[in-house]
């Protein structure tokens, strides 16, 4: 009888633990993006990488090099540096169709890449850096 309600015991622990383990979600990894100023701050690196590929990249068929500068004396882009002028038209061209789709299309809550967004870079620029206008 002793060993039947030790093991009952430790079947409600086991289970307990185990409910107690699936309940906690995993921390996120940290991420570290500086002088973001349109894109919210605690961004996932999935998302923001989807952004700058989906909408940017495509969207306007440009690479990473068009907005964001070269390091001082590297090969590599200093992605926080604000001395490309393209990368502040590039934030006001996020607002402005944020608030295009809000104002017009009644998105309550617009964000950059969200599958709400009625209006995105693509919709004027088809995959070319300036905007094409039709005749």
């Amino acid at each position: 009888m002793l060993i039947t309600k030790k093991f009952k015991v430790m079947c409600v622990l086991f289970v307990f633990i185990t409910i107690s383990a699936a309940a906690i979600e995993p921390s996120l990894p940290k991420t570290d993006y500086k002088n973001l100023k349109v894109l919210p701050k605690d961004i996932s690196s999935k998302d923001l990488q989807r952004i700058m590929v989906d909408e940017f990249q495509d969207g306007l068929g440009i690479s990473c090099n068009y907005c964001h500068d070269q390091e001082k004396g590297s090969p590599h882009l200093d992605y926080a540096s604000d001395e490309k002028p393209e990368k502040e038209i590039a934030r006001s061209m996020m607002r402005m169709t944020m608030n295009i789709n809000k104002q017009y299309f009644n998105v309550l809550n617009p964000a950059i890449g969200d599958t709400l967004m009625i209006i995105s870079c693509a919709s004027c620029h088809h995959g070319t850096p300036q905007p094409q206008l039709e005749n």
